[in-house]
């Protein structure tokens, strides 16, 4: 693909994924990555969200009230997807098409998931436990695809926090999960200069996409978007596995 055409879709792709995360707080990364893998390998995909993902997700993290207090409670969990990331990510610089298909796979399952809003409750005490596979798990899946919502949101949306804690813990796995792979990436060799510059280029959709996204928020009715979001997905994840496989 030359160059100023990739330039032209990865900004409307990200102008998207900033959009999705403006109106319904979260989507950039799964949005990009799943649409820029239909025209790139999924390993470049991967490299040029870690940008966007870490900048977009400092102001979740500063504007939340427990900062401290969340990132040492939820410090193996962290831990764990740092380990899973780089247990994977071969996966995703050596074969492109088992990483498109696990790509989709995944895509294809949050957005299913998303179906469902009724959450589980998990015991707080099975939380010290729990916690540290959780994170392995999701490392593993964000150093295979790219992608980090499964299984770590679903599973911090059942541990009863307070809103506000929700949204800066999950902010906070936002941040480490893009940063590891950015860092597994680069030990092979696949976050070069390139990558870095046309990652720091899809900042700028990005961040426009969610200023007009949190703007036009109280003009859409969310839960509708969310619908139609978690439809594409599904559309997305189906699309990319038959393709890879066929």
């Amino acid at each position: 693909m030359p160059d100023i055409t990739f330039v032209a879709v990865m900004c409307v792709v990200f102008f998207l994924g900033g959009f999705v995360k403006g109106v319904i707080g979260l989507g950039l990364p799964t949005v990009a990555m799943g649409l820029l893998s239909i025209a790139i390998p999924p390993v470049q995909a991967a490299a040029v969200i870690v940008i966007p993902a870490v900048a977009t997700n400092i102001w979740q993290i500063l504007a939340g009230p427990a900062l401290v207090a969340l990132a040492g409670r939820f410090a193996l969990m962290m831990l764990g997807v740092i380990v899973g990331t780089f247990a994977t990510v071969g996966l995703l610089t050596q074969s492109t098409a088992l990483a498109t298909t696990a790509l989709g796979g995944v895509l294809a399952t949050y957005g299913v998931l998303g179906f469902f809003p009724g959450r589980l409750e998990i015991d707080p005490r099975a939380e010290r436990w729990l916690s540290p596979p959780i994170g392995l798990a999701n490392g593993m899946i964000n150093g295979a695809t790219g992608v980090f919502v499964i299984p770590s949101v679903p599973y911090l949306n059942s541990l009863r926090l307070e809103r506000e804690e929700l949204i800066q813990v999950i902010g906070i796995h936002a941040l480490v999960c893009p940063l590891a792979l950015g860092c597994a990436l680069a030990l092979h060799g696949q976050f070069h200069t390139g990558i870095a510059a046309s990652s720091i280029v899809a900042l700028l959709p990005a961040l426009a996409g969610m200023y007009l996204g949190q703007r036009l928020r109280r003009r859409l009715n969310p839960e509708v978007f969310r619908r139609w979001f978690f439809a594409g997905l599904v559309g997305l994840g189906g699309y990319m596995v038959v393709r890879s496989l066929s």
